[in-house]
């Protein structure tokens, strides 16, 4: 975990982009998966008869959420979205013709509502119906239990990162170690090299002292040491702060690979040089993580 960095469940807390929920009552069921996407994207797969509740699935799902690709799949079972509707108009004429006909004929038997059930083609239709509201209050169920979802794989992206950072920021201090020692061994090899081709012959101090100072500069990797170690305090402060930060974070992973790059071309010096190749690699399995975080 990263130190002195709590995290909770809060507004601005940090999010995953992948994460699942659902809500359901009989005959109906909502279900809402997301994964990690640069933008907003959403996939709506609902009956034709729910189209007019397209616009509230997507504002809400634009309220709670500010990227990842979304599938909603709204399920209703023809029972539950079929209501039976009875013309009594046509009831009543077709009672009445048949009194009136059993009148003519002298017809025996009574007529009843069983001789009328048998002919329901005749006076009873189906059509599409559903309470709207409670679909909506479905789907808000099963919005909050993604984005509850989502928290806690945050949660714990957050606390994985978190040591990781931890682990590039020991690994930099270490290079610090390193590179105390750095310039003064290379310079050293190069004034016994100078003194082993120049044997014998006058030695321009000066020149010698320009050349050196050269060669400390192109090595010193002091500036890029303390730039990683300003970028992991800017990471720090953005997983602590929480909210919409993944491609913040992104872009800070990236400053953070270009330093590492430039100590690996600088140093001669195989434990820094290893170093930096662990470093990389840390970099790019926090980057892996950072991908899922809104």
């Amino acid at each position: 975990m990263m130190q002195g960095v709590v995290y909770s469940e809060s507004p601005m807390a940090i999010q995953s982009m992948t994460g699942f929920g659902s809500a359901e009552r009989p005959g109906c069921r909502v279900e809402v998966r997301s994964i990690n996407h640069r933008f907003m994207d959403i996939y709506l797969k609902t009956p034709s008869f729910l189209n007019q509740l397209e616009m509230p699935f997507r504002s809400l799902l634009k309220e709670r959420f500010s990227r990842g690709k979304f599938d909603v799949s709204v399920t209703v079972s023809l029972t539950a979205a079929t209501d039976f509707v009875i013309n009594a108009d046509a009831v009543r004429r077709l009672s009445s013709t048949f009194r009136q006909l059993q009148q003519e004929l002298a017809l025996p038997g009574e007529l009843d509502i069983s001789t009328l059930v048998g002919l329901h083609e005749l006076f009873i239709g189906t059509e599409q119906g559903y309470d709207a509201e409670a679909i909506m209050t479905l789907f808000r169920q099963a919005v909050e239990d993604l984005r509850a979802m989502r928290m806690r794989e945050g949660a714990s992206l957050a606390a994985e990162i978190g040591s990781m950072t931890d682990d590039l920021a020991e690994m930099n201090n270490r290079i610090r170690t390193f590179s105390a020692t750095i310039a003064a061994d290379v310079l050293d090899k190069f004034n016994e090299r100078l003194k082993t081709l120049l044997e014998g012959r006058e030695i321009d101090q000066g020149r010698i002292l320009q050349e050196a100072a050269v060669i400390a500069a192109r090595l010193d990797i002091s500036e890029e040491i303390t730039r990683i170690d300003s970028h992991l305090k800017q990471f720090r402060a953005l997983m602590a702060g929480g909210g919409i930060i993944g491609r913040k974070l992104d872009f800070i992973l990236q400053e953070l690979n270009r330093e590492v790059n430039t100590i690996g071309s600088k140093s001669s010096v195989y434990e820094v040089s290893s170093l930096a190749v662990d470093m990389k690699t840390e970099i790019e399995k926090i980057r892996e993580q950072v991908q899922n975080i809104e």
